[in-house]
């Protein structure tokens, strides 16, 4: 079954430590993740490698939402988070692998995503654009001054 993958590179005001919990925290994520447009509700959120998450996203103007969920399967603080997704429905097949790495550089932190194995019914431009809509919502709430 043929698939997409889409790549990404940021870099943040932020530690590492600050945005890596924002992959992990279920009131974070609910915040920055969905892409414009999309509310998040997180139905279980197990942060360890083994551990499982469950989430949806539902389309604010429709009231329509998808679920997803998956687990974890390597967490390495502050550098690294792999994780699997599996959408709910099945005309979104397949398993989903994202990586995400995070590197310390002099003015905050290098990140580099890559999400494979998207089903080919989604197309890549789509991913790209909900995930750059998503990092920007990362950028403020981990650049934010709050102390840290």
């Amino acid at each position: 079954m043929p698939t997409n993958a889409v790549r990404l590179h940021r870099v943040l005001r932020a530690t590492p430590e600050r945005i890596y919990r924002a992959f992990l925290d279920a009131a974070a994520l609910v915040k920055w993740l969905p892409p414009n447009g999309f509310t998040a509700t997180v139905h279980q959120l197990d942060a360890q490698a083994g551990g499982r998450y469950r989430m949806s996203f539902t389309n604010f103007a429709t009231g329509l939402s998808h679920s997803f969920g998956g687990e974890y399967l390597e967490l390495v603080p502050p550098t690294r988070i792999r994780y699997t997704g599996v959408f709910d429905d099945a005309n979104l097949p397949g398993v989903m692998q994202t990586t995400v790495e995070f590197r310390e550089v002099f003015c905050g932190t290098e990140m580099h995503v890559v999400q494979e194995g998207i089903p080919e019914v989604i197309p890549a431009e789509a991913c790209y654009l909900g995930w750059q809509e998503s990092l920007v919502l990362l950028g403020k709430l981990v650049e934010a001054s709050g102390g840290e």
